[in-house]
């Protein structure tokens, strides 16, 4: 029975596509494994692999159409013996995962969607059509099978040689609890329509959202009516760093290198989650999970929005492994060539916007992070020294947004000190 290839969910925040690039033709043969096609998602530019053996009947979807929706059919595979006439009775797919969850607040507002198909024990299993129905002629339970497909997905090959075990019974059936009160529905924002109504009368452009901005806004919406921030603010005098660095860059430059402050301010951080631990930490719905590892990410403006890249291990980098890791990811971010693995965990992160002139500013945590720095400009100005003289030195303000849910007043406090410590006694970080 010939089988319809879906587009994936290349990413945990994927709603929707671009089919950059078909690298098969209809009539090829496929195998499992084999890369079909190049798709743009909300992040990143991903190849895409055939789960599934066959020959290509009917490609559904032409080469740089935009906007597919997750699940979408986008091709025909016809298994051996069938031809092109047996594209067009391919039968519709099963929906096998849940589209991708909205912010918070509206998820509470709407109406639950049906759940996605799950195995008898509460587990969503990942399996393809071909697989399933092999599956349901033999009587066999999909979660007793191990997945050898891309990211554990159950195939043709999984299904063949396996027996069918023995059903349980069923458990009876829970008790129906009884419905809880109906919450107000949080107040409409209003429409496009009504928007565009108010300025009818005043020229503009219309910017649809592409995939990155809709992601983008939601992310941020969710953090923001979601997340109990607080704010910390300091500064932090950069005379002795700046001294340092012109001094080590100098040593360097035989080899190529030059370092940045923020390299140094990457390096005090993962540093700090160290030397505060309880602060390397992410807040995961009922529970804390505390990190061991210092994964820090890092926010780089890109063209219609913004990649957070994570340098991991950070603490056991040099400065200079640093600097060079992270001009490759942010050059990579820039081109939307990094991998889902490359810009998605970390428990902090930093947001630089000094480069930009800008003095201080509030971040905006990204979830399920605890918190993010933000880095302002240098500037020169009058301090008063331990000796009571009034003296000029470089000061860069910091503020550190915290979640309250994971980290304490008192807590964040320490942790926004040992980045400070870090900074001012530079060469402590190469001890």
């Amino acid at each position: 029975m010939a089988i319809q290839v879906l587009m994936p969910a290349l990413s945990p925040t994927m709603e929707e596509g671009t089919l950059a690039k078909w690298l098969v033709k209809e009539g090829d043969e496929v195998k499992s494994g084999q890369v079909l096609a190049e798709i743009e998602t909300d992040k990143a530019t991903m190849e895409f692999e055939a789960v599934d053996e066959g020959v290509i009947g009917k490609i559904l979807i032409a080469e740089g159409s935009a906007g597919v929706k997750v699940n979408t059919p986008i091709a025909v595979l016809l298994e051996e013996g069938e031809d092109a006439s047996a594209a067009a009775a391919a039968p519709a797919p099963k929906a096998e995962a849940a589209a991708p969850a909205a912010p918070a607040a509206a998820a509470a507002a709407a109406t639950p969607a049906p759940a996605a198909p799950v195995a008898s024990g509460g587990a969503r299993v990942f399996a393809s059509p071909l697989a399933r129905r092999i599956a349901a002629e033999k009587g066999l339970d999909l979660t007793s099978v191990k997945g050898s497909g891309p990211h554990g997905r159950i195939v043709k090959a999984d299904v063949e040689g396996a027996t069918a075990a023995p059903k349980a019974a069923a458990p009876a059936p829970a008790a129906t609890p009884a419905p809880a009160a109906a919450a107000a529905p949080a107040p409409a924002a209003p429409s496009a329509d009504a928007i565009k109504k108010i300025y009818a009368d005043r020229a503009y452009e219309e910017m649809p959202l592409d995939g990155m901005r809709r992601t983008i806004a939601a992310r941020l919406t969710e953090a923001k009516q979601t997340i109990p921030h607080f704010y910390l603010r300091r500064e932090v005098q950069l005379d002795t760093l700046m001294a340092f660095r012109e001094q080590i860059n100098k040593s360097l430059e035989g080899r190529g290198v030059k370092l940045s402050v923020n390299d140094f301010i990457i390096k005090a951080c993962a540093l700090a989650l160290q030397q505060v631990p309880d602060c390397n930490a992410v807040w995961a719905g009922d529970r804390v999970l505390k990190m061991k590892p210092s994964d820090v990410a890092v926010a780089v403006a890109i063209e219609g929005g913004l990649f957070t890249p994570v340098l991991k291990d950070a603490d056991k980098k040099s400065l200079s492994a640093l600097s060079a890791e992270m001009k490759d990811l942010a050059a990579r971010a820039k081109s939307k060539k990094l991998a889902p693995h490359e810009y998605q965990g970390g428990s902090f992160a930093i947001s630089n916007l000094g480069m930009m002139g800008v003095e201080n500013f509030d971040a905006v945590i990204n979830p399920p992070q605890a918190s993010i720095l933000a880095v302002g400009a240098g500037v020169k100005k009058p301090v008063v020294n331990k000796a009571g003289e009034v003296v000029v030195a470089t000061m860069m303000s910091m503020t550190l947004s915290v979640d309250h849910r994971v980290i304490d007043g008192a807590l964040g406090a320490a942790f926004l000190k040992a980045i400070i410590e870090n900074l001012e006694n530079p060469m402590t970080m190469l001890a």
